[in-house]
């Protein structure tokens, strides 16, 4: 007997009800339409203090640079997901993305496919560095 697992895209990226989301970069309005039915603190662009999630596009290594200036926004348990471009239209690798979240002091810790094209790589900041 196979088991198929199916979690839907809003509980696998962590969005709870009431969540703060920013999103940057990304035009998918499914995506949006899944997100209002969870929460309406919702901004496109600059993200707002205390922001829970951040999502941003990200298809290049000069896109990802925009997280060291995105964490100042998180909430300290909050994440950034970075989503790219999957399959043969990738332009960035996940050690890409890995290397640019070390170089401003977030860790990843999870990854997700985003949709049929694109994938996400989950950046926290670390447990040690998260006030008390």
């Amino acid at each position: 007997m196979e088991r198929i697992y199916t979690t839907p895209l809003l509980d696998k990226l962590g969005v709870k009800a009431g969540a703060r989301v920013a999103i940057i970069g990304i035009h998918d309005e499914v995506f949006r339409a899944l997100l209002l039915e969870r929460t309406t603190d919702i901004t496109e662009g600059a993200p707002l203090p205390e922001s829970d999630l951040i999502f941003l596009g990200a298809d290049s290594i000069d896109e990802l640079m925009a997280i060291g200036t995105l964490q100042r926004s998180l909430v300290a348990n909050g994440a950034i997901w970075v989503v790219s471009r999957k399959g043969k239209q990738r332009t960035l690798r996940d050690v890409d993305v890995i290397d640019a979240a070390k170089s401003v002091g977030l860790v990843d810790n999870k990854g997700a496919s985003f949709s049929d094209t694109h994938t996400a790589l989950r950046l926290v900041i670390p447990i040690a560095r998260r006030p008390k």
